[in-house]
């Protein structure tokens, strides 16, 4: 099969065009012909060498795909050969075959094409886990994204907004705020020429949000403390400002708050499982009746995967950056 590796560590150039034997799947997995798989920010930090892949796990990049499935494990399942699914996977992604486990697929949503489905899985298990589960964002309350636009903020964005929240979103340009504002933020900041903190406190009359949606950390620690809310959360997912940053504890205790953060490719399966259930649950039906949508910025060749890193890069982009494999 056509597989994208990383041959070192490095910029996007170290991205080659492969042959590999096709995987193989084990119990309780299924191997699928990828179609389409997106690009997301951990492929970018694996291509760095900052991101290893878990043990077992592909060493190819891409956590994200849409195709056939073409064998596996059909026990105690409800997937057969010829279904067309999306898949969460560790690793493998970039490659015309690729190992899925069973309950880590989710049938592609009615009225979405392959390349749309295959954004779906890394961003919202992401933003389900984080913003729903582990930061319990509740009825009534307020969510701040940091990165609109990104694959995950596009994804926060509507996905909060769709379930009745108040939604605001960080972006680098006035351009992007906007854009925030078109998925259903009530208010896009452009976070290179206003301050975030003195916006949100003032949209929100001095309360502050409920959650923060973090992919930054670094110094965006002490002004996310400062415009949240009594009893407010923060979910960290990423550390593109850095991983250090000042903790004012004393706030922490006189108001109740909560800093956490995760990473989801190294969970178990049972722990991906669960989200997947909750997101055919609550997601799908939202995604079939375009009460949301997937966000496609650019769609690149397989073999045109440097291009494609590249961009992810730049930040140009507003959504998700797709390859086509087949």
């Amino acid at each position: 099969m056509r597989a994208i590796e990383i041959t070192k560590a490095g910029p996007p150039d170290v991205l080659r065009l492969c042959y590999r034997d096709k995987p193989q799947p084990g119990p309780g997995e299924v191997l699928i012909r990828v179609h389409a798989a997106g690009i997301n920010r951990p492929d970018v930090f694996q291509r760095l060498g900052s991101y290893a892949p878990p043990p077992g796990a592909s060493d190819l990049p891409g956590l994200e795909v849409a195709g056939e499935v073409v064998e596996g494990d059909f026990a105690n399942s409800e997937w057969r050969a010829g279904d067309l699914v999306c898949a969460l996977v560790q690793g493998g992604g970039y490659a015309e075959y690729v190992v899925a486990p069973v309950e880590q697929c989710l049938p592609v949503p009615h009225g979405l094409s392959l390349i749309e489905a295959a954004s779906l899985p890394e961003t919202y298990f992401t933003v389900w886990s984080n913003v729903f589960d582990r930061a319990r964002l509740g009825p009534g309350e307020s969510l701040l994204v940091q990165g609109g636009t990104s694959g995950i903020g596009v994804t926060a964005i509507q996905l909060a907004s769709a379930l009745g929240h108040r939604v605001f979103a960080t972006a680098c340009t006035d351009d992007k705020a906007r854009a925030c504002e078109q998925l259903g933020a009530e208010r896009g900041i452009n976070y290179r020429r206003e301050d975030f903190a003195a916006c949100v406190k003032q949209l929100t009359g001095d309360n502050g949000v409920d959650v923060i949606l973090d992919m930054v950390g670094g110094d965006y620690l002490p002004r996310e403390i400062n415009c949240l809310a009594d009893d407010g959360r923060i979910a960290i997912i990423a550390l593109l400002g850095g991983a250090k940053g000042t903790l004012d504890m004393g706030q922490v205790l006189r108001r109740r708050l909560t800093v956490t953060g995760s990473t989801l490719r190294p969970r178990s399966v049972a722990f991906k499982a669960a989200i997947a259930h909750q997101l055919r649950d609550k997601v799908w039906p939202l995604l079939e009746a375009k009460k949301i949508r997937p966000v496609i910025y650019e769609s690149f060749p397989l073999e045109q995967a440097v291009e494609a890193h590249k961009l992810m890069e730049s930040s140009t982009h507003v959504g998700k950056i797709m390859l086509q494999v087949t």
